[in-house]
């Protein structure tokens, strides 16, 4: 048995919790460059709300596609360089930020951020994967998908006091000024792990390779996708829209009103880290992934989806918020299992394309998002009814996406019906050629 062919450890490899941190920074400067547009508004920037929103998800026009094409090549390509080389590009295109308020300019730079930010989940998660064996990937991937939520968390009163007493040009430069530091770190001391997982099946020497049209019509992944897309599409809003509903839709104080930004962030980043504790220790206990990891998520988001419509009915403006916050974080353990999930039904050979396929269909929901939020507001008899619209939109998103979880993920029972797939599959292949 070689080296390769040996079944994984059940703990993770040395050095493992020092490149699971430097991801974890990795995460943080990625999502700290989303949310600087939300902070500014569109009303620093000088732009309608319809504009406001176009930008929000010209973000989004690239991402998936990058995400797929990036994710294929990650299955082939060391993780630690084209991370490497994605976190460049996110540095490179802040500047231009620097000296130009041009909506065009703007417009092109959010593109092409978006599309070098595109894979960066997907790649993120398949680098901290050959680090640590399957039981034990709950904590690390929160810990990853915290980078998101601390992201926000460091990056709103930073930003807001550089937008404050200097201006909201160098908000991007500085940002650009992080990923480069970044960068240096990752040159310095990222390495690739050399961790191995099983094959879907041990039965005819294992089965390394599933062909993609039985992983993309497979029911658990299917599921996870429109869970992800309606969680995903109150991420999107909470980047771009949650501080001008807050200013503009609520009339608080600008300042005041960035900071409240991090308020879903800090419970979300509750939600995950326990979510994916939880979902970890029970994982490790022998509960199935269908309860530990499906049943989970797919509960809190429906609890998510019954509270925001509730949103508009609040009679003061803190039960508004505290119930906004609550409803759309409160499901945040999906983007934890997620790339369980897809883990679980994919060959290694295979995880880094299936998880960016799987992330940029979930993120098609931030290219619509920002702009439908962006047409409501801008028609709404008045700017607080259009976010609250949007708001109810979103809780039945999350009802719907919450609901379709519960039923039909079962990694299980999928797992061995792709392996069995699979199988034939190959049986097929080998049947020598009769005259």
């Amino acid at each position: 048995m070689t080296v390769q062919d040996r079944p994984p450890p059940d703990r993770p490899l040395k050095g493992a919790w020092g490149i699971t941190f430097l991801l974890f920074l990795f995460m943080l400067i990625n999502f700290a460059d989303k949310i600087v547009v939300g902070l500014i508004g569109f009303e620093g920037l000088g732009l309608s709300a319809e504009q406001f929103g176009l930008l929000g998800s010209s973000f989004f026009f690239l991402f998936a596609i990058s995400a797929v094409v990036v994710g294929f090549v990650a299955n082939r390509v060391q993780a630690k360089h084209t991370l490497l080389v994605m976190a460049m590009v996110w540095a490179l295109v802040q500047f231009p930020m620097l000296f130009t308020a041009s909506f065009a300019v703007m417009l092109a730079s959010r593109i092409v951020l978006g599309a070098g930010e595109g894979p960066a989940a997907p790649v993120a998660t398949h680098a901290i994967y050959k680090w640590f064996p399957d039981s034990r990937r709950g904590l690390p991937t929160a810990i990853l998908a915290q980078g998101s939520a601390i992201g926000v968390i460091v990056a709103v009163p930073l930003l807001t006091q550089i937008i404050k007493h200097f201006s909201w040009h160098w908000a991007f430069g500085s940002l650009g000024i992080a990923g480069l530091l970044w960068v240096l770190a990752w040159a310095i001391f990222g390495r690739e792990g050399t961790l191995v997982d099983p094959p879907v099946s041990e039965a005819q020497g294992g089965i390394d390779r599933v062909p993609y049209p039985y992983l993309l019509t497979c029911p658990s992944i299917i599921a996870v996708c429109c869970a992800g897309f309606a969680a995903y599409w109150g991420l999107a809003l909470g980047l771009t829209w949650f501080p001008s509903y807050m200013m503009s839709g609520l009339g608080l104080d600008p300042t005041l009103g960035r900071n409240l930004t991090i308020l879903p962030w800090i419970f979300g980043s509750i939600v995950v880290l326990t979510g994916g504790y939880i979902s970890q220790h029970l994982k490790s206990k022998g509960v199935s992934s269908r309860a530990c990891r499906g049943v989970l998520a797919a509960a809190t988001m429906i609890i998510g989806g019954l509270a925001m419509p509730l949103v508009a009915s609040m009679p003061s403006v803190p039960l508004k918020i505290g119930l906004l916050v609550f409803g759309s974080a409160i499901g945040s353990t999906i983007y934890v299992v997620i790339p369980m999930i897809v883990s679980e039904l994919t060959p290694q050979s295979q995880r880094a394309g299936m998880l960016a396929i799987v992330n940029s269909i979930v993120t098609l929901a931030g290219v619509i998002a920002p702009f439908v939020m962006g047409a409501m507001v801008q028609h709404a008899a008045t700017l607080k009814d259009g976010f609250e619209n949007g708001y109810f939109v979103l809780g039945a998103l999350l009802l719907a996406g919450g609901l379709i979880g519960l039923l039909f993920i079962r990694p299980e029972t999928d797992r061995k019906r792709l392996a069995a797939l699979a199988a034939a599959e190959s049986t097929r292949g080998a049947q020598p050629i009769r005259a």
